[in-house]
C-alpha cells in the first residue's frame, strides 16, 4: 500500500512542514552534487551506532561530533526514491499534525520522534557500523500521532498486488496500522545484531511508538486545545 493522499483537512499553512521538506531536499541536493565525495557526507553526519556506543570514531577523517549525528542523520538520504517517499509521508500527515500542534512544538516534536527513533536503533544493534540516515525515524512519530489522533481520516492509497491495481480510500487506522506491523516484522530479526544495511525498521518503530505515545499522554495538546496565539 502506498498513500497518496488524505481527506483531512487543515486550518493553517504548514510552515514548519514545507521548510522541513524544501530543508531536505537541499541537503539531499548537496549530498548529490558531492558526486564520489557523497559517501563522505554520509561517513561525517550519518549516525553509526558503534560510534556512539563504543565512543570510538571510525573514521577519523569525516572526525564529527557523535552525538550530534542523532540530528544531522535525519536530514541526509541515501537515494531519491528514499527522499522522495520520505517527503510524501511527511507532507501527507504532517500538515495535520503541525496543524493542531503549532509550528514551535510541532519541530519540536519531530526532532524528539527523530532522537526516539534513533536511540532505538542503537540500542537494539550498538555494533552496528553501518551509518543511519533518513527522516523515516522522525516522519514515523508523525505516523503514530495521526493515527492516534484520526484513526478515521481516509487515505488515498495505492494498492498494488501483482496484476491488481487500485486507488482506494482506506482508514489512517488500516494504512497506518498495517504499516508498523510490517516495520516491527521486519525488524524482529535485526534485535541484536550490527546490521549490514537496508531498511532501519526498529527505528520506524521506535519513532511511532514515541509519536503515538505522546498523542495519547498528551490528548488535549494533539486535540490543539492550547491557544498559541
Amino acid at each position: 500500500m502506498f498513500p497518496l493522499k488524505d481527506d483531512n483537512p487543515t486550518y493553517h499553512t504548514p510552515y514548519v512542514t514545507i521548510a522541513l521538506i524544501v530543508l531536505n531536499v537541499l541537503v539531499f541536493l548537496y549530498e548529490f552534487a558531492q558526486g564520489s565525495q557523497s559517501q563522505a557526507v554520509v561517513m561525517k553526519f550519518g549516525l553509526v551506532p558503534y560510534e556512539l556506543t563504543k565512543g570510538a570514531e571510525l573514521t577519523p577523517q569525516f572526525a564529527f561530533p557523535t552525538t550530534l549525528t542523532i540530528f544531522t542523520s535525519m536530514f541526509l538520504h541515501g537515494g531519491w526514491m528514499h527522499l522522495g517517499g520520505n517527503m510524501l509521508y511527511l507532507w501527507i500527515f504532517g500538515n495535520n499534525v503541525e496543524d493542531v500542534l503549532r509550528p514551535i512544538p510541532f519541530i519540536v516534536f519531530y526532532l524528539l520522534s527523530g532522537v526516539a527513533a534513533a536511540l532505538l536503533f542503537v540500542a537494539t544493534g550498538p555494533s552496528t557500523q553501518v551509518p543511519l540516515v533518513g527522516a523515516s525515524g522522525a516522519i514515523s512519530g508523525v505516523l503514530g500521532a495521526y493515527v492516534v489522533r484520526w484513526p478515521k481520516a481516509r487515505v488515498m492509497t495505492l494498492i498494488f498486488l501483482f496484476w491488481f491495481i487500485r486507488i482506494i480510500w482506506i482508514p489512517a487506522v488500516v494504512v497506518l496500522g498495517l504499516w508498523f506491523v510490517m516495520q516491527l516484522f521486519f525488524s524482529l530479526p535485526s534485535i541484536g545484531t550490527a546490521s549490514q544495511g537496508g531498511v532501519a525498521y526498529m527505528a520506524h518503530v521506535g519513532g511511532f511508538v514515541f509519536g503515538g505515545g505522546c498523542a495519547l499522554l498528551f490528548k488535549r495538546l494533539f486535540q490543539g486545545e492550547f491557544d498559541y496565539a
